[in-house]
């Protein structure tokens, strides 16, 4: 069952072909079809698997191929939201780390790619096909036995809410408030992960650079200084959590999930925030009802281990400690002796040995290879070495998948 002791966050550097063929689909307006697009992602979803399980990795990913961005198009299948262009850059939080990076200054927009709910949010199957596609497409490569094993990659679902200021994420047609609009929200996330749950999903990964967004103190003093805003910083984060918890509410016990936790991953290998995890740690490693969380721990941006105090008895977490930036390897033995700190932390919290401790704990890259199509700075060969080295180093600290 997941977690594995060798992970990887989900995305993967997309092979030119694949490329190739969205380029031609954009710059020319031809149709998937007629551009050859289902063949092609079919052939190079099949190399990723492969490659994957070639390396020893469990938990297979369709490597994110059929996305533009990490965030993908589930949103957009959604019924009721209404997908913006060139927005204005006054419905957005211009102190949230990704805005603050994306603004087009000179213009005052905000590039394509953000929805909102225009009207009531519902879950229709028909229309819902992205996730089923990608997961369809991976299950193809596994033999059947292992299909509980793929990992699917979701983004959170407080992903648009957070971008918009208060009230902006849906019109006043759409909902009243806040916790309207959640409770909406949780039902297409219940609705979407049960379809996924009947074609065979077992295993899901939300991926929420937000959460870690609550750990700067940038994000923290733009948000105390909007007067627009109700409540506190905090107060959002028990609503996202809250929000979470409501998702996940209805899924089978043989279900895993995981959130990823990172301070943005973006074209050239940039990140959008700073800030250790002690702020949020206790709060979320108690409240958030998740099985593992897999935490971004390649530089000291994100801080050191002592929050793993807080990690429950009956939760994992998976180190990223190796860099999707860059191309250098680290050194495996102190990478060794990094996880091994990070066990004595959390034996600490929950009065373990460090072996008993070790069996919560895995190990990864600290976010994917490619959040967004066009890849970072690494070529499939340092992907590859990378990849390789996560499972060496799982191996050697314990002899298991």
């Amino acid at each position: 069952m997941p977690p594995f002791r060798a992970e990887h966050m989900g995305s993967l550097l997309r092979p030119e072909k694949l490329l190739e063929v969205r380029e031609t689909i954009r710059e020319k307006g031809v149709s998937p079809e007629e551009a050859g697009l289902p063949a092609v992602e079919k052939e190079s979803v099949g190399h990723v698997v492969k490659l994957q399980r070639d390396l020893g990795f469990k938990a297979v990913t369709s490597g994110e191929y059929n996305r533009t961005r990490f965030w993908g198009l589930m949103w957009d299948e959604f019924e009721g939201t209404i997908r913006l262009q060139d927005a204005e850059s006054s419905m957005f939080r211009l102190y949230h780390p990704d805005v603050v990076s994306l603004i087009e200054k000179d213009r005052k927009v905000m590039p394509g790619d953000s929805v909102i709910a225009g009207s009531k949010l519902s879950h229709n199957a028909a229309k819902s096909e992205s996730n089923l596609h990608e997961l369809k497409l991976v299950q193809a490569f596994v033999p059947e036995s292992e299909w509980a094993n793929i990992k699917l990659t979701m983004i959170t679902p407080a992903w648009f809410h957070m971008r918009y200021k208060q009230g902006r994420a849906y019109t006043p047609e759409a909902y009243a408030n806040d916790a309207d609009y959640f409770k909406d929200v949780a039902k297409v996330y219940q609705a979407e992960l049960e379809l996924l749950h009947k074609a065979g999903l077992r295993n899901v990964q939300f991926d929420d650079p937000g959460l870690a967004y609550f750990c700067s103190d940038k994000f923290r003093q733009g948000w105390a200084e909007d007067s627009d805003n109700i409540g506190t910083v905090d107060d959002l984060l028990d609503a996202y959590i809250s929000l979470y918890n409501d998702c996940i509410s209805k899924l089978p016990a043989d279900f895993h999930t995981g959130v990823h936790l990172c301070r943005g991953n973006f074209i050239g290998g940039r990140h959008f925030a700073e800030g250790a995890y002690d702020i949020i740690a206790q709060k979320l490693f108690t409240d958030l009802k998740v099985n593992t969380f897999y935490l971004e721990y390649d530089t000291s941006r994100a801080g050191g281990f002592e929050p793993l105090k807080f990690l429950p008895k009956d939760k994992y977490v998976v180190i990223g400690a190796i860099s999707t930036k860059l191309r250098e390897l680290e050194n495996k033995d102190e990478i060794k002796e990094r996880i091994y700190k990070a066990a004595d932390f959390i034996a600490e919290g929950s009065g373990q040995t460090r072996e008993e401790a070790l069996k919560r704990v895995a190990i990864s890259p600290q976010c994917g290879f490619s959040t967004h199509e066009s890849g970072y700075p690494l070529t499939e060969e340092d992907e590859k070495k990378k990849l390789a080295l996560v499972r060496q180093i799982a191996d050697e600290i314990w002899g298991e998948p």
